[in-house]
């Protein structure tokens, strides 16, 4: 847990879920630098994007409603708020329509640039000439692409100088602008050769991992899926678009399917793929799973968390998948080589064992003794 000091006091602040061990602080130079310039804002504020919720606990008391992708992040905003003792906040999920009048528009500019251009269209009509746009971003994640959407969407753009590799992107509503249509969400077709979803057509909301094709890390793990048979339980732990649970569950008519992530528009693009036929749980990995109660779980986990590069997301992954497996039941996990999963999932399973693999990626199984 880390203080940050604002204009409006010291806040203590942590990220979720809480580890004394996690050395990364729950808010940037980019936070710092935002709230910094901002003032006092008036009217109806919105906060985008906050990533463990300290502009939210910051401005509580102005009532703000954040909108956010992330579960994880909103958990974060409430303990954090309950931390320090502030007003509870709005906390709006990307699925949840927008408020009707932003006078206040605060961004954290997401590493997914399709999903700033959904969230900015979808924003947009609740913005006028007076409106307050303020985006803020480490100087890696601000590029011309971003610039770009923020004209093409809001209106007449600039950035500020640096501050601490921090940087602010300041926009100008221009209510006369002829804002081209939202292409969010996407849908395309899978390649042939995949398994049982080869051919089908997906839909994907902004935001999830590879939205605009079949990335091909899962494209080789759904060419070496485990068969399963009868009354089984499958979870597809980190689900995305849901495209490894939806060949589990055609492969095998009778298997539960569980799609997880802590991401609503993965959820969101995961229902809409497996035609609403499965279980669909928003949560940190598998918490919400009861210990013991799965035959399988099939992951691809992430190895960053924003633009930290890190495995304690997989190492969570890994840890929840032992308890929540029965005895004898297996997880199965794509990596790319270099990341050594095979190293961990022995530490914690005490057996692992390369089921597939070319130069690039390996599928690796280990069962729960």
């Amino acid at each position: 847990m880390n203080r940050l000091t604002t204009s409006w006091g010291e806040l203590e602040l942590a990220r979720f879920p809480e580890d004394p061990r996690d050395p990364l602080r729950a808010w940037d130079a980019a936070d710092e630098y935002l709230l910094r310039h901002l003032g006092t804002p008036t009217g109806s504020v919105v906060i985008v994007g906050d990533r463990w919720g300290a502009l939210t606990t910051a401005l509580a008391a102005l009532d703000p409603a954040q909108i956010s992708d992330s579960h994880l992040a909103q958990e974060a905003t409430r303990a954090n708020l309950k931390r320090n003792g502030a007003a509870s906040a709005r906390l709006l999920s990307t699925q949840d329509a927008p408020p009707e009048r932003v006078d206040t528009l605060l961004i954290r500019v997401p590493k997914s640039l399709a999903l700033l251009e959904d969230q900015l269209h979808r924003l947009a009509p609740a913005l006028h000439p007076e409106t307050v746009v303020v985006g803020a971003g480490m100087v890696k994640e601000i590029h011309t692409s971003t610039l770009r959407l923020f004209e093409t969407i809001i209106g007449p753009t600039r950035t500020t100088l640096a501050e601490k590799k921090a940087r602010l992107i300041l926009a100008r509503v221009d209510p006369a602008l002829e804002r081209p249509p939202n292409p969010w969400p996407l849908s395309y077709d899978l390649p042939e050769g995949i398994g049982p979803v080869s051919g089908r057509r997906v839909l994907n909301h902004a935001g999830v991992f590879c939205a605009d094709r079949l990335d091909i890390g899962t494209r080789f793990f759904l060419r070496h899926l485990p068969a399963t048979s009868g009354p089984v339980t499958v979870a597809d732990l980190g689900c995305g678009n849901g495209v490894v649970g939806l060949s589990a569950a055609l492969a095998n008519p009778a298997a539960d399917v569980l799609y997880l992530d802590e991401s609503h528009q993965a959820l969101a693009s995961a229902r809409a793929n497996a035609g609403g036929a499965g279980r669909f749980v928003l949560g940190d990995g598998l918490s919400e799973v009861a210990p013991g109660s799965l035959d399988l779980v099939l992951n691809n986990p992430p190895f960053h968390t924003h633009q930290a590069t890190t495995d304690r997301t997989a190492w969570r992954m890994f840890t929840g998948a032992r308890r929540a497996l029965r005895a004898g039941g297996e997880l199965w996990v794509i990596g790319n080589r270099h990341l050594g999963y095979h190293v961990k999932l022995r530490r914690l399973f005490g057996n692992c064992e390369v089921a597939a693999s070319d130069p690039k990626f390996v599928v690796l199984r280990a069962v729960k003794r």
